[in-house]
């Protein structure tokens, strides 16, 4: 079936057969389509990043409330100590401002009674006699305020002095405590081997993880290293995982040693051979569990970080081994989370990557097919002008046999005897005889 097709510039007609018509019905709906899928990708992209901000803005949001919530927690606490102190401070001014009234007081009486004096006698000890008991009755009662003042006051005194004694008593317990577990730790050591002072250590960390291997790590490995494949081993290794996964492990030494050790060693001797081993068991972290410079302010404050010598590696006292495995354990729990969330956006970015490589991919072929169909179009247009100019130079031809045509039968029109006799006289003279004998007989009729 052939279409018409007008050309909206030249308003000329052209005769399109059904499947030209209908690859130029399908050019436009692609660039219909193309525009639609740009639009549909720019909306994508534009939800994608308000849906990053929005998280970030929630992270944000929470951070800052839990900072605010800290800082009016302390402030309270700067306050009640405040007000504690000026409470102690005004009765303190009090108890010196009644005193300071009280001799004042004292004083003017004194002069007063001496300048009654230098009067009578008999008006002088009456006068003194009253003077005295009335001032004795206001120094009573005067007395009795700084004695009621005196009393609130200690009490006041007394409940600060209860709070420091009480602090000052808890501080005393939890020293005597480390003492008597510093005296506890030297008096086994000395009664030990040192073998058995480093097998002791390690039996007390294996008894601390046992006691809550059922209630807090339920799904953990935590068990002596006894692969020597590699040369060395260390002392524990702690696995853990979720769903199957392995989300942390940590490689543990126990050093330990008798006080009466002539080469007394330190913690940095052993970092670099538990890196070592660290690595070859494929650990993602190591833990030093020491008793060693058993004076040093720094391994006993807390868990001590090393990382800056080597990776994600700790030194710590044996009464932060099971807190350094929580603490490792929830921050990787977190990272799982994360994890699944950064999967989660991992596959969305890959979706979107496979959407694009499929529309880049229908792009090229689209392309191509319109590229060809460009060219056989072209083609086809080109033939039909080579067709226009032959019919064009056929029409001409036509026009001019045409034209010949008509002179040559204006030529045989024009023609008559008398021209073709012109320059035969001989023809000319039989015509004239046939003539001349074809009007005879009419006149013998007449």
């Amino acid at each position: 079936m052939v279409q018409e097709i007008k050309c909206p510039k030249c308003g000329e007609i052209f005769l399109v057969d059904e499947s030209g018509y209908a690859q130029i019905v399908q050019q436009i709906r692609d660039k219909e389509f193309e525009k639609e899928l740009k639009r549909r990708e720019k909306d994508m992209e534009e939800k994608k990043k308000n849906d990053l901000e929005l998280i970030r803005m929630k992270q944000e949001e929470e951070l800052n409330k839990k900072l605010s919530d800290k800082k009016l927690e302390l402030s309270e606490r700067d306050k009640v100590i405040e007000q504690l102190r000026e409470q102690i401070n005004g009765k303190e001014t009090e108890k010196k401002l009644a005193l300071s009234v009280v001799e004042n007081e004292k004083d003017k009486i004194i002069e007063e009674l001496k300048g009654k004096l230098k009067n009578s006698d008999t008006e002088k000890k009456l006068a003194i006699s009253s003077a005295v008991q009335k001032k004795e009755q206001e120094i009573s009662e005067k007395i009795n305020q700084i004695t009621e003042l005196e009393g609130k006051l200690s009490s006041k005194e007394t409940e600060s002095k209860l709070k420091v004694e009480t602090l000052q008593k808890q501080h005393e317990n939890e020293l005597k405590r480390k003492e008597e577990q510093i005296e506890y730790y030297k008096d086994f050591k000395a009664r030990q081997s040192t073998k058995m002072v480093g097998e002791s250590l390690e039996q007390h960390c294996l008894n601390q993880f046992n006691s809550l291997r059922m209630t807090a790590f339920p799904t953990a490995y935590f068990e002596k290293d006894n692969d020597v494949r590699t040369g060395s081993k260390g002392d524990f290794i702690f696995r853990d995982s979720v769903d199957g996964v392995e989300v942390i492990s940590i490689m543990f030494e126990m050093k330990n040693e008798m006080d009466e050790t002539a080469t007394k060693h330190k913690n940095e001797d052993f970092l670099k051979e538990l890196d070592k081993d660290r690595r070859e068991k494929k650990c993602e972290y190591a833990v030093l569990v020491s008793l060693l410079e058993i004076d040093n302010e720094l391994y006993n404050n807390g868990i001590v970080d090393v990382s800056y010598k080597y990776e994600k590696m700790y030194v710590i006292r044996p009464q932060f081994f099971i807190p350094i495995i929580t603490l490792l354990r929830n921050a990787a729990l977190n990272a799982v989370e994360y994890r699944k969330e950064l999967e989660v956006v991992r596959n969305q970015q890959v979706d979107i990557l496979h959407f694009e490589e499929n529309m880049n991919t229908f792009k090229e072929g689209f392309a191509r097919n319109y590229d060809i169909a460009s060219r056989k179009f072209k083609t086809a247009i080109d033939e039909i002008d080579k067709t226009i100019q032959h019919l064009q130079k056929t029409r001409e031809a036509l026009l001019s046999s045409e034209n010949q045509l008509r002179l040559a039968n204006n030529k045989a029109e024009d023609l008559s005897i008398k021209k073709l006799t012109k320059n035969a006289p001989i023809v000319k003279e039989m015509f004239e005889e046939l003539r001349g004998n074809k009007t005879e007989p009419v006149g013998d009729g007449n």
